[in-house]
């Protein structure tokens, strides 16, 4: 009997902020932006605190901020 071993595919995404905007771009999608002001603890952290992020199944944790964004 056959063993079948999968594996899911890592997609990538790139996080930028810029003028008071949270860019999020899925490899090979086009960039959604989300105001900061919708995401308070988001708009006041530092950049060590926005750059300390990982790819869910659904769209980006912020680890240090606990705060999840659905893409």
């Amino acid at each position: 009997m056959p063993v079948l071993h999968t594996r899911k595919q890592s997609k990538k995404v790139k996080v930028t902020f810029s003028n008071g905007l949270l860019f999020v771009e899925p490899e090979g999608s086009k960039s959604q932006a989300f105001p900061l002001e919708w995401f308070p603890k988001l708009q006041n952290a530092t950049d060590e605190e926005r750059d300390d992020w990982e790819q869910t199944a659904n769209g980006i944790h912020f680890n240090k901020l606990d705060i999840d964004i659905v893409i």
